[in-house]
């Protein structure tokens, strides 16, 4: 089970989302999206919390009332962290996520611990929490599945892009082509180089 929620505070909206436990957090953990963020309150067990950018969107992108709505999600599902004050969240790409053989079910280490972001939430919002809360709703995907179609899409619009490519350099060519011809006419055409007939000696030729 996946519950999903609308960060409607800016325009576009965002959709997060969070497992119901720690095994569809593993599922998330192996079929999330390169553009999604994952958000986690720092060294206290927690919900994994999603947010799915824009295309075009880099994690610094991301609207500041959109993380504190990100970040007031992930401590109101927190036991430990929603009962308590001045606490971090931390949050970083879902590709900078490492799973090993060795960790429990749900738990992550980083790739890079330099590529993660930490906010400080000073105490729950309930107004944040509430407005969050009337936009949820539940779902069972299949993640893989899911993942799947989205790199379909993305391998059909990198070739689409790549066919357009080549369509623009052939036009290129083929304009380049043909004012290298304009111009070489133009040089042929030019008075030094043409001849009338008050030019024409018929002394010069040759009779039988």
């Amino acid at each position: 089970m996946v519950f999903y929620f609308i960060s409607n505070v800016v325009s576009p909206p965002y959709t997060l989302y969070m497992g119901f436990d720690k095994n569809e957090n593993e599922e998330l953990i192996r079929w999330g999206w390169p553009e999604d963020v994952w958000f986690h309150v720092d060294k206290l067990s927690s919900a994994h919390v999603y947010l799915r950018l824009h295309p075009g969107e880099t994690i610094d992108d991301i609207p500041q009332a959109v993380i504190d709505d990100c970040v007031q999600l992930v401590k109101a599902n927190s036991i430990q962290g929603n009962k308590q004050n001045n606490l971090d969240v931390v949050y970083t790409m879902w590709a900078n996520l490492k799973k090993t053989a060795s960790m429990d079910v749900g738990q992550v280490g980083f790739h890079k611990e330099k590529d993660v972001k930490k906010v400080r939430v000073e105490k729950r919002i309930n107004e944040i929490v509430n407005r969050l809360n009337k936009t949820k709703t539940e779902e069972q995907p299949d993640f893989r599945a899911l993942r799947e179609e989205r790199d379909k899409k993305e391998r059909e619009d990198q070739r689409r892009l790549q066919q357009e490519q080549k369509w623009k350099e052939k036009e290129e060519e083929k304009r380049k082509q043909e004012q290298a011809e304009i111009r070489s006419y133009g040089t042929y055409m030019k008075s030094e180089n043409m001849q009338s007939n008050r030019d024409y000696d018929a002394s010069d030729d040759d009779f039988m």
